[in-house]
């Protein structure tokens, strides 16, 4: 399969751990130019950065906010400062709030409303600015392709809060948009919705927890970062000729989360 990434330059956002890193690292092995950011850990991403060049390939680290909305220009102007415009963006940078997911213990009617209002700027708003500082010269050079990184949690929800969900569900609607108006230059844009994924960037899980989870998956098991990594590779790829406006799930979708019972 051709993906027709040499020299393409790709952003990933949120590219300095679990599947961002991943996505980092797989489109380097393809041969392109890959930035990636983060918000306040530049260690862990220049590792990634040192992990693409010393098997051959080109990256970058910069750093953005996605709760200080003009970090996001300033770090595509970077990138384009760099290589000259942005092909591909994987727009995963993350807000959850706190120190991790939510907790499923704070009932709705006692989130703030400031809670919901940083938490769909930052993922929602966030992920539009990210697509609109990218999108003029993708438009300029007839070619470009966009994935937003979602989450099962869309659609299945969880128990507690719904800023995050309602956020990450946002992103369908924002995709289906762009296919249609951006379509005509060239440009697909899809959501990739990845479901328990283990990763690095997650605490330790119990082995038990692990196989009850994988049991209601087709293939039983649980999707890791490099297998999502794979599908947002596709989906960013010259191998991808005409799929957009779509919500791809891996795997891992069809676990049953605790809260929802067998």
């Amino acid at each position: 399969m051709d993906t027709a990434l040499k020299d393409r330059v790709v952003l990933v956002t949120g590219g300095s751990t679990g599947i961002g890193a991943a996505t980092a690292r797989a489109y380097g092995q393809e041969g392109a130019r890959v930035a990636l950011t983060y918000r306040n850990n530049p260690e862990k991403a220049e590792k990634v950065v040192s992990e693409i060049e010393a098997a051959g390939g080109q990256a970058l680290a910069v750093r953005l906010d996605l709760e200080d909305l003009p970090t996001v220009e300033e770090a595509v102007t970077t990138v384009v400062a760099r290589w000259g415009g942005v092909d591909v963006l994987v727009a995963n940078a993350v807000r959850w709030g706190g120190d991790g997911p939510p907790d499923p213990s704070i009932r709705f009617e006692d989130v703030p409303l400031a809670e919901w209002q940083a938490m769909i700027g930052a993922n929602l708003i966030g992920a539009a600015a990210q697509v609109r500082a990218v999108l003029p010269a993708m438009r300029e050079r007839g070619w470009g392709r966009i994935v937003l990184i979602s989450s099962s949690v869309a659609e299945e929800g969880l128990p507690g809060p719904g800023p995050y969900g309602t956020a990450k569900s946002g992103l369908y609607g924002l995709a289906r948009s762009l296919a249609w108006e951006a379509g005509r230059d060239g440009i697909l844009v899809n959501v990739v919705a990845p479901g328990f994924t283990l990763t690095d960037s997650r605490p330790p899980i119990p082995q038990a927890l692990i196989d009850r989870l994988a049991s209601g998956t087709p293939t039983r098991r649980l999707s890791d970062a490099d297998d999502v990594a794979k599908l947002v590779l596709f989906l960013g790829s010259g191998a991808n000729a005409n799929l957009t406006g779509e919500v791809v799930r891996d795997g891992s979708s069809a676990a049953r989360a605790p809260h929802v019972g067998p």
